[in-house]
């Protein structure tokens, strides 16, 4: 029997790098892919993660739009700084900055975003986007509303937080942690050679020289989800800044991070979810994904 053999994305490099100090310990790097002449996607990522990670579902956009992507702070490309500046408010505060730097380094041209869960949650808590996005779509925003589904959600947070900080985060080789996520239920559904991407993209090699480490360190993590569930409740629908869409994950499946928030009753969002896909839809089906950014954008008439 003939092996299949296995998928690897090989990430290709920026057209432009920039280098943006956020603060005095601080510097986030943004890296432009993509057809410079076209739409401007603005992206970034989930807790934990990083947004190259996320290369099977931007690849797809990259033939027509000009793409900016960055890692939040302490993720990614970014050097790991002081815990107490690890915050959903520095993360707001980040994003603004980023806003800034983009049209100062590329440019400005109209722009829309396109953040998954953590980064979604950011920029909709954001008040310094009015007029900064022609659009938004949304992948599974970490949201709630007072009540019923801000018990479930602060449940779940708690659990998430305890899995967390119990996590390994130190590897031999890529290869044994790519293994690891291989018997995680909550990375089961993802694209072939997601996994492997993942193990690249969010490992780095330790201080001591010994083996591998996380790049967002597991309490850093940590944190950020256990404080998560103080700002879900703050994000006010019937404000936002500009058209936006939201995409959540199968509301039928068991959630692999926190409660999806049904959207279908705010007038002011289309909301849609993607049938047979986690919180990680963008890694799960990102033909799915990519199609309902071009839509939007379409629907927008910016593309």
């Amino acid at each position: 029997m003939t092996k299949t053999p296995e998928t690897v994305w090989e990430l290709p490099r920026p057209t432009a790098t920039c280098d943006v100090a956020v603060d005095a310990d601080t510097s986030i790097t943004l890296r432009r892919h993509g057809n410079r002449d076209g739409p401007r996607l603005v992206l970034s990522h989930g807790n934990g993660l990083a947004v190259d990670l996320y290369y099977p579902f931007w690849s797809l956009l990259a033939d027509d739009f000009d793409l900016v992507v960055y890692d939040l702070r302490n993720h990614g490309w970014n050097a790991v700084g002081p815990r107490e500046a690890h915050s959903l408010p520095t993360f707001v505060r980040d994003h603004d900055r980023m806003l800034e730097a983009i049209d100062d380094r590329f440019g400005a041209k109209p722009k829309v975003g396109v953040f998954h869960s953590v980064s979604a949650l950011t920029t909709l808590l954001s008040s310094a986007t009015d007029g900064a996005y022609e659009a938004r779509v949304l992948f599974d925003p970490p949201v709630c509303k007072p009540g019923r589904s801000q018990l479930e959600f602060d449940l779940a947070a708690e659990r998430t937080t305890a899995m967390t900080r119990s996590r390994a985060d130190r590897f031999r080789t890529v290869e044994d942690y790519a293994e690891v996520l291989g018997i995680s239920p909550a990375f089961t559904r993802m694209v072939p050679g997601a996994r492997e991407l993942m193990a690249r993209t969010t490992l780095r090699e330790s201080a001591d020289g010994e083996g591998l480490e996380l790049r967002c360190p597991k309490e850093y993590e940590a944190q950020i989800i256990d404080y998560a569930r103080v700002f879900a409740v703050l994000v006010n629908f019937e404000a936002l800044s500009c058209p936006t869409k939201v995409v959540g994950a199968d509301p039928t499946l068991p959630y692999s991070y926190l409660p999806t928030f049904d959207l279908t009753h705010v007038l002011t969002v289309d909301y849609d979810f993607v049938p047979e896909a986690t919180h990680f839809l963008p890694l799960e089906n990102p033909g799915a994904c990519a199609a309902a950014v071009r839509d939007f954008v379409s629907l927008q008439c910016l593309y």
